[in-house]
């Protein structure tokens, strides 16, 4: 009895805990509205609208002149509204807003919360601005895996040093824990880590795909099929296609009957802006002649033109793979990517909605057919409950919610809601 009375005190003072946490910390965005933080927020178990909490206004002149809101009649001293409690931003490219905008919108934010006496502010961006900039014209501006010759400096000359001036920035204005998504940069995660002083978390969506493939791919396999194979397109995405693989693999691990799945490695050749050659690695454990009949699932953390991807899938298909997925966790939806992922040779496209606008269906154009988003707002809202709180999921069920085109012939009625089994 002694024990069991232990064991329910325990639970309360731990659920106790969670509920002053949870009433600690405030779930807000920098665009009202943004469908992103609000499920982020509901699925964290937060109470209050985030419309209730910050106003976002704007000057006549444009300026913007964030807001936090506290109720009529709270008291509390002039400029000490925020004290001891934390304030989570989450911050996406939403609608008609730049990215330079939204960066700004962050600092202002991240200011208000601290000039009235937030204890942390910590930045959920999933897409992380001006990542692309991860190095400048010299040779010290940056910590690459590999020697920088001559052409790499001068692709950056006269160009500023964006994404470590952006980190800079964030840490002036009052960011103390920065979160992201798949940031492939190891010059950035590097000074962005040193910036924030190892509070810099780079979160691996791999175990939401795996998830996925293992429920809709490697599950409705023929277990004496010849199976399906994992690819990593160039040198860059061999560690992620790798991590996946890994977790398929210990996923079956129990199953006395599954599906062989394979790993192949690619490696590209640039011989132009928009020329690569693509060829399997000498070193690959799966080569070309292992391909035939095999559905192939091909990874990449971002896209920004298509043509690397649409020239491996077509290679895929030369060496006779029956069927090629594209899996990619950051989808920038121009009509470059567009016009080259409409290729017969890539037969689906999988991506999160870290940037959320590729949940328009007119954004995704004519790969609307083709196209399944997993939505990773639970996702993100578990990580912080994790790590903020000390607390286990707040809903049930795969971390992920499904959306596609009914236009998409893998769409049954309410799938798009997160039906996933």
């Amino acid at each position: 009895m002694a024990d069991g009375k232990r064991a329910a005190d325990s639970g309360d003072g731990k659920a106790a805990s969670v509920k002053r946490k949870l009433e600690e910390m405030l779930i807000v965005n920098t665009v009202a509205d943004d469908p992103f933080a609000i499920d982020v927020a509901h699925h964290f178990g937060q109470a209050c609208e985030i419309s209730d909490l910050i106003s976002l206004k704007r000057f006549a002149n444009s300026e913007f002149c964030p807001r936090f809101i506290q109720d009529e009649g709270q008291r509390y001293a002039t400029g000490h509204s925020l004290d001891g409690r934390t304030v989570v931003l989450v911050s996406t490219c939403t609608g008609n807003w730049t990215r330079n905008g939204l960066a700004m919108c962050n600092l202002l934010i991240a200011r208000a919360a601290k000039d009235n006496g937030a204890a942390s502010v910590i930045l959920v961006e999933p897409d992380l601005y001006y990542s692309a900039q991860d190095r400048g014209p010299r040779p010290e501006q940056g910590e690459t895996a590999f020697t920088r010759d001559a052409r790499d400096l001068d692709k950056f000359d006269g160009q500023p040093f964006s994404s470590l001036l952006y980190a800079q920035l964030l840490r002036l204005a009052g960011v103390d824990e920065v979160v992201t998504v798949h940031n492939h940069s190891q010059s950035v995660q590097k000074f962005f880590a040193r910036e924030f002083g190892g509070r810099f978390f780079n979160l691996s969506p791999a175990a939401l795909f795996a998830d996925y493939l293992v429920r809709h791919e490697v599950n409705q396999a023929d277990p004496a099929g010849p199976g399906l194979v994992i690819c990593g397109p160039d040198a860059g995405a061999v560690p992620f296609a790798r991590e996946v693989h890994g977790l398929i693999e210990a996923s079956m691990s129990r199953l006395l009957l599954r599906p062989p799945v394979g790993l192949l490695f690619m490696t590209k050749v640039r011989s132009g802006e928009r020329k690569v050659a693509i060829t399997p690695a000498i070193d690959s454990p799966t080569q070309a002649g292992d391909l035939a009949g095999r559905d192939v699932i091909v990874f990449d953390d971002m896209v920004r033109t298509g043509h690397t991807i649409t020239e491996c899938c077509q290679v895929l298909k030369q060496y006779g793979a029956r069927r090629v997925l594209f899996v990619v966790t950051h989808f920038h939806s121009s009509d470059e990517v567009k016009e080259n992922l409409n290729h017969p040779a890539v037969d689906g496209i999988i991506t999160t909605n870290t940037i959320p606008a590729i949940l328009n269906r007119d954004m995704q154009g004519r790969l609307r057919k083709k196209m399944l988003v997993l939505k990773i707002e639970k996702w993100i809202a578990g990580f912080l409950r994790k790590n903020w709180l000390g607390a286990g999921p707040c809903h049930d069920g795969p971390p992920y919610a499904l959306d596609m085109s009914s236009k998409n012939p893998r769409w049954v009625p309410h799938e798009h809601l997160g039906d996933c089994g």
